[in-house]
């Protein structure tokens, strides 16, 4: 087994990147689809179709999937809050901005450096890193300030759901963490995530009374095939396979930048306000993030 890494790397940092790059866009993408395919129908097809696509990579590299491995229950747990999170997402994206749902979403990593630690103590925070966090956590605050002041309510509405689905992420990294599925494997992993709420959110969908309409136009195909292929297999795989060998507290803070993706696309396809301060406050979260995965000095050796 490798060996568990204590910091990112060129490849944990060029992964996330990429990861933070497409799910700033993802949502902006789902909000983009609700006009054609109601939310939930809209999440139901992206699971179905991530969990068949997991399905066969498993079967084409050997992966077993339901051998007894005592993660059963917890992976339950994992999958029913990861599909909570989902459904938080899809339908707040009716109320509120893609940018502003985002940005509330990435507070998970509060979540995350608050309750790992208290399960994994090789995960607790330094005061640097204390300080990083509440800069990013204190930014993602201000940002959202003229939305509190001058938003609606169906805006307020949206922008609840954005922040329950951030708790929801964390506490779904909690128990990935702490419990007996950070030693299952990358796909076993995202394939509770992803079997479990495709169960339950056809019947979420039915029982919102969403319309269930096949007719799709050429926009709202490819915009399935991104969300299913790149969002829920790809990007998630790489992300369960990163929190299995890297720290948890340090992934989750750095994903402070998908809000800032979400920003610009945001701004560039849907139009939605962008304004200096929104700017300056996603440049704190960016320094939060620094000081989050800044490495001791002790931890520094010299060449040989």
């Amino acid at each position: 087994m490798t060996p568990r890494k204590t910091h990112l790397d060129a490849l944990a940092i060029s992964l996330l990147l990429a990861c933070c790059l497409f799910w700033g866009f993802q949502q902006v993408l789902i909000k983009a689809t609700i006009a054609e395919i109601p939310p939930m129908f809209q999440a139901s097809l992206r699971l179905i179709g991530a969990t068949a696509l997991l399905w066969l990579w498993c079967l084409a590299r050997g992966v077993k999937l339901f051998e007894r491995d005592g993660s059963l229950g917890a992976g339950l747990l994992a999958g029913t809050l990861f599909g909570a999170e989902f459904a938080c997402i899809y339908l707040g994206l009716q109320f509120t901005s893609a940018s502003r749902l985002t940005v509330f979403l990435y507070t998970s990593p509060f979540w995350v450096a608050l309750l790992v630690p208290l399960w994994v103590r090789s995960e607790r925070l330094r005061g640097l890193q204390w300080l990083g966090l509440v800069c990013a956590f204190a930014a993602v605050a201000y940002a959202l300030r003229e939305g509190f002041v001058a938003g609606s309510a169906g805006t307020g509405h949206g922008d609840l759901l954005g922040l329950l689905a951030g708790m929801l992420w964390g506490l779904t990294t909690v128990v990935i963490r702490a419990t007996r599925l950070s030693r299952v494997s990358a796909e076993k992993l995202l394939f509770y995530q992803l079997a479990v709420p495709s169960l339950g959110f056809p019947l979420l969908s039915l029982a919102l009374g969403e319309a269930w309409v096949w007719h799709f136009s050429r926009f709202a195909i490819v915009s399935l095939t991104l969300q299913t292929a790149v969002g829920a297999f790809a990007s998630y795989l790489a992300w369960m396979w990163m929190l299995g060998h890297y720290p948890a507290t340090k992934i989750s803070v750095f994903v402070f930048f998908t809000p800032l993706f979400a920003l610009l696309f945001g701004a560039l396809w849907l139009g939605e306000a962008v304004t200096p301060g929104l700017l300056m406050a996603l440049a704190t979260v960016a320094a939060g993030i620094v000081l989050v995965n800044r490495q001791p000095a002790a931890a520094v050796q010299a060449p040989a």
